[in-house]
């Protein structure tokens, strides 16, 4: 089944360049894109199953043979993290579709959507399947190139202010990537990890925590790791509504990908496990006090996505099975429920016409499916039980409360004001958008669509037409998709904590890797 394993890289780079071919034809750029995003959930699935039966998968690009050529490994973390990047993937380019078909966009789309979309998808799964470290920061360039493209939607002004921001802090962290990738070869003349393990723990401890640092730097601006996120609320809230929440659902957890691969399998021993703590509570601390006094849903939500990222630092800077098997477990959790909130967002904004909260109230009662749509997923944010935000949490408390540490209980205290404050946040938002009564300014039912386009959804019908439909059923079918996902995982959570154990025991002893990439041993 190794022939499966490029497949989840290979298809959206071919989908991007079919959906190119067919510019001013949307109806077959969204079958396209259709196709092969729900053929990638199907190859990801696959990849899965087989990794857990049969250990990493392996495949030698263009028959070059290791480390001399490139090579693709799907063990059963990268396998998790495709399957559920793909799912979100998919559900968000639905609600993108019935959005556009919904603001009259289906005969004058941006033709550019489609192909940008797969690339990033491809540039995605790169990363997650890369086996070197050069061919990862290939895929992040991927991100970095397609992620600008997306965000600069509609060329308004703070769209374009946020994408330089944007690109620029991504543009340094890049740079700061590849210097370490220079610096590693220099020092070990090679760049494939499996080779790497063996190469890195002949060198100087000196040596070793300065490249450790390098890494864990260009990889803690991408995972908007505190204080190295201030970048994020200014640039995530003023996307398009289905660009946002792939960006906050997907892009930040490649960077926690690639801290979690190189933690274990490069630098094992915990050297820089003392920083990954404190780091971890000051992202959870200082993240939600922004999100407390945000008064915007998106850039509320923004400032939770970055507190939200301590909680999987915390996993990692443990170093142990039960920590980072709680990690992975909450990656999965809050790619999906961070997703599902900002498409919510999205559909908050079409019907009230806005997401500040000062010019919304009583969407609970014009809109009780909407209400239950955001209500469903930001108490598993909140971590209230049973939903797989409070397993995740109680994971990695408990996994606090074994080591025993005083910085572990720092951070167990910290992990329980950040829920605390958390469910507040989340309290406030449903207290003033859906609860009290409805502000003078929100519009009309017949007039909230074309409020929210031009306040920022997408770009504006040039047509001067508007939508009939305020919550068209393409935007909330996804919606509802992910929040039954998150339901799903507290219902799987058993078998999905056994996978997330298997995934890090692999990890830890790191033989499983190696042996897979080279069977008789690293040259």
């Amino acid at each position: 089944m190794t022939y499966l394993v490029p497949l989840p890289v290979v298809m959206p780079l071919l989908g991007a360049a079919l959906t190119l071919l067919l510019l001013g034809r949307p109806q077959a750029q969204r079958w396209v894109s259709l196709t092969v995003l729900t053929a990638t959930v199907a190859v990801s699935a696959t990849l899965l199953v087989q990794s857990s039966l049969h250990g990493p998968l392996v495949v030698e690009v263009g028959g070059w043979v290791a480390p001399l050529g490139i090579v693709l490994v799907a063990d059963q973390l990268a396998a998790l993290m495709l399957v559920v990047s793909a799912a979100v993937t998919l559900c968000v380019l639905v609600y993108s579709i019935g959005q556009g078909m919904a603001d009259g966009h289906e005969e004058t789309p941006l033709s550019v959507y489609h192909p940008t979309y797969l690339v990033l998808t491809a540039g995605v799964c790169n990363a997650f399947l890369s086996g070197d470290l050069f061919n990862l920061y290939v895929g992040f360039e991927i991100l970095l190139v397609a992620s600008y493209v997306l965000l600069t939607l509609g060329s308004t002004e703070n769209r374009i202010r946020a994408g330089t921001t944007y690109v620029v802090v991504s543009l340094l962290s890049s740079v700061i990537f590849l210097i370490a990738i220079g610096l590693v070869y220099a020092a070990t003349g090679t760049l494939n990890l499996a080779q790497l393990v063996d190469r890195l723990d002949t060198l100087p401890d000196d040596l070793r925590l300065v490249l450790q640092g390098m890494l864990l730097l260009a990889f803690g601006i991408k995972a908007a790791v505190f204080p190295l996120s201030a970048w994020l609320p200014d640039s995530y809230p003023t996307a398009p509504a289905p660009v946002t929440a792939v960006f906050a659902g997907l892009l930040t957890k490649v960077g926690v990908y690639a801290i979690i691969r190189t933690e274990t399998l490069l630098f094992p021993g915990g050297r820089t496990a003392t920083l990954l703590l404190v780091t971890a509570v000051l992202t959870m601390v200082v993240g939600i006090l922004g999100a407390v006094a945000q008064s915007d849903i998106k850039r509320l939500l923004s400032f939770t996505l970055i507190s939200h990222i301590g909680y999987m630092l915390f996993g990692v800077g443990l170093t142990s099975s039960l920590g980072l098997s709680a990690a992975i477990f909450y990656v999965v959790h809050h790619i999906t429920i961070q997703t599902t909130l900002f498409l919510a967002a999205g559909l908050v904004e079409r019907r009230g016409g806005s997401t500040a909260l000062d010019r919304l109230g009583g969407l609970a009662r014009l809109s009780p499916l909407l209400a239950v749509l955001f209500f469903v997923p930001a108490l598993n944010l909140a971590g209230i039980p049973p939903f797989s935000g409070f397993l995740g949490k109680f994971g990695l408390i408990q996994a606090g409360v074994d080591d025993g540490g005083a910085l572990a209980w720092i951070l167990v205290a910290g992990g329980l004001v950040t829920s605390l404050l958390t469910l507040y946040a989340i309290a406030r938002v449903w207290n003033l958008a859906f609860w009290r009564t409805p502000h003078a300014d929100m519009p009309a039912d017949d007039d909230a669509a074309e409020a929210a386009r031009t306040e920022g959804a997408m770009e504006p019908d040039r047509s001067g037409g508007r939508s009939g439909a305020v919550l068209p059923g393409l935007m909330i079918a996804p919606t509802l998709a992910l929040v039954v996902l998150g339901l799903a995982l507290t219902v799987v959570a058993g078998p999905l904590f056994d996978l997330s154990t298997d995934a890090a025991d692999d990890l830890l002893r790191r033989t499983p890797y190696v042996d897979a990439v080279f069977p008789g041993g690293a040259p």
